[in-house]
């Protein structure tokens, strides 16, 4: 009897620690603001904010699975069955972050509109319960800003911002006080930071290379955004504000760092230049030697370099 005893406690510790030892996972709803982007063409520069999460957390405490998609609002991520299969995946002590509003507020598209107050309110509703039925943890958020300045009887552009999304901010907040859920005001933090910028220094978040876009960021834009968004919900919820951890620059082969290698991240920065660096997990080209001693370079479990390639002429 003792024997089985033991044998029982043996189970539920070991059972205990393999499930300590899981990550848990952030899932991610929304549009293209959040969205991971399309590299087939590496010079692309839009990142969604959501794609660059991860490095922000190591990826054996959380693991972030973005699911946002260009161009849907709450009612067609939910009439592709987008959703039917973030829940389908979602288990005890997961996280659903979820944004929208930009492609909800398109009047002219039935297939996307929904009305803040209503229809709108409704679908966050949706995505909270059934987040709370499979165990998991919802957090809710309102848009970021759209880079609309207003200008004045000159046509000069002034410090202020334009409101283009009206009462799709008020809506995720309003469900969140309703159901006792987190909320990130991101409208609020990335207007603040936009009008601090300025009209010609906040394009530096924005796709303006090449294309006037006031919506979607850049490379800097996005990871800018990522740490004010992961800094206010960790504030909010320590169990995952524990693990939360920043870089001067990120390297991933994916697209969600600042640099594709370390090669590119050493050779921008500037020299004598003390910072941190982020080499996330992917198999990159042969290391090169770090002559900064003041960068400090931290790698993701995982990381593989290719071997350095020895000279074709050996000397006798």
């Amino acid at each position: 009897m003792k024997l089985k005893l033991l044998f029982l406690a043996f189970l539920v510790l070991s059972t205990s620690a393999i499930v300590e030892k899981s990550p848990v996972t952030i899932y991610m709803i929304g549009d293209s603001t959040m969205a991971n982007r399309n590299l087939k063409n590496p010079k692309n520069k839009e990142r969604g904010w959501g794609m660059m999460l991860g490095s922000f957390f190591p990826s054996d405490k959380v693991v972030v699975s973005n699911h946002a998609a260009s161009g849907r609002s709450t009612k067609s991520f939910i009439n592709e069955k987008r959703w039917a299969r973030v829940v389908a995946l979602i288990k005890p002590g997961d996280y659903v972050f979820i944004q929208f509003g930009h492609n909800d507020e398109k009047k002219e598209n039935p297939k996307l509109y929904t009305e803040p107050g209503g229809t709108f309110d409704d679908n966050l509703r949706k995505f909270v319960n059934e987040t709370r039925a499979k165990g998991g943890i919802p957090v809710l958020f309102n848009s970021i800003v759209r880079r609309k300045f207003c200008q004045d009887a000159a046509g000069q552009f002034t410090d202020s911002l334009l409101d283009t999304h009206g009462e799709y901010l008020l809506s995720p907040k309003r469900v969140a006080e309703e159901l006792n859920v987190p909320f990130i005001d991101m409208n609020k933090m990335t207007h603040d930071l936009v009008c601090q910028m300025g009209p010609e220094k906040s394009k530096e978040l924005y796709m303006w290379a090449g294309k006037k876009d006031d919506t979607h960021l850049n490379i800097k834009g996005s990871r800018v955004f990522a740490g004010m968004a992961i800094d206010a919900v960790g504030k909010k919820i320590p169990e995952l504000g524990k693990y939360i951890r920043h870089f001067d620059y990120v390297v991933a082969t994916d697209g969600s760092g600042d640099f594709f290698t370390l090669d590119e991240a050493l050779k921008a920065i500037p020299a004598k230049t003390k910072c941190k660096v982020l080499v996330r997990t992917g198999q990159y080209g042969p290391k090169p030697e770090i002559k900064n001693k003041l960068i400090k370079i931290t790698e993701d479990e995982g990381v593989t370099y290719e071997p350095c390639l020895e000279s074709s002429t050996n000397k006798k």
